[in-house]
């Protein structure tokens, strides 16, 4: 076991764009720890194609929206696992990828639509970020998810782009309050991908794939495999220099 390898934890790695965010932070040689909510077979196969491949990775249950239960995750889950598998208790990247769609059209969004959204995609942004600081090496990286919807205005879409919006502007304040410690902070704002996002309507809705691909600069949707090895790029040596960024990751959709 090569203990000196990097370590990156994944939220929301079993599926879509986690999964290959995962499989290519284990291509640069980058140790992983995924998270899944639900989907404990999909989170394992992840595991055993990075192990087949001679990485290290482990999957571990976390619902992001049980804000209570991250010091339990940290402390009582996480961490013997990292000294059981990896030697180390810490870990370098934080990769906050989990999250949910919510198509409400502004006149008929309810106060419990806006507020999942925001426990699960701000104040996780927030607040797992936050208990994560005591596990994180210095010199280490966030890596937080947006979407090109905070750019790209589509109808349906006001209240999970303003939360994804705010965590945009967090990631700003997380770069700046942590750079004493060197650790960097960036952001990755996907276009249109074809996942079961938002029940799978980018992927299956033939309609809708040609549109946006007929308003996309290279001609086609979004794939994860677009996503996941820009995310990986941010959490090696090459990247260092970029901070406090939005890297939009879109094919050029909507210029």
């Amino acid at each position: 076991m090569n203990t000196q390898n990097k370590i990156a934890l994944v939220t929301g790695g079993s599926r879509g764009l986690g999964r290959d965010m995962a499989l290519n932070l284990a291509k640069k040689g980058i140790d992983v720890v995924l998270t899944y909510k639900s989907g404990k077979q999909a989170a394992d196969n992840v595991v055993a194609e990075i192990e087949n491949s001679d990485g290290i990775a482990l999957a571990l249950q976390l619902d992001v929206s049980d804000h209570n239960g991250y010091a339990d995750f940290f402390g009582n889950r996480l961490n013997p696992q990292l000294q059981e598998k990896f030697n180390t208790s810490k870990f370098d990247f934080l990769i906050n990828n989990a999250g949910t769609g919510q198509f409400a059209p502004f006149s008929s969004a309810t106060v419990s639509q806006v507020d999942e959204l925001i426990d699960i995609h701000f104040k996780a942004g927030y607040f797992f970020t936050q208990q994560a600081l005591g596990y994180l090496n210095d010199g280490g990286g966030i890596v937080n998810i947006s979407s090109g919807l905070t750019r790209i205005i589509y109808p349906g879409y006001s209240a999970y782009a303003s939360i994804k919006g705010a965590l945009e502007i967090l990631t700003k304040y997380q770069a700046k309050e942590l750079a004493e410690r060197k650790i960097r902070v960036n952001i990755v704002a996907p276009g249109a991908i074809e996942t079961d996002f938002n029940g799978g309507a980018v992927r299956d809705n033939e309609e809708m794939n040609a549109h946006i691909a007929s308003a996309t600069a290279l001609g086609r949707v979004g794939l994860p495999t677009d996503i996941g090895p820009v995310v990986a790029f941010l959490c090696t040596e090459e990247a260092y220099w970029i901070n406090a960024q939005r890297i939009e990751v879109s094919g050029g959709q909507m210029i």
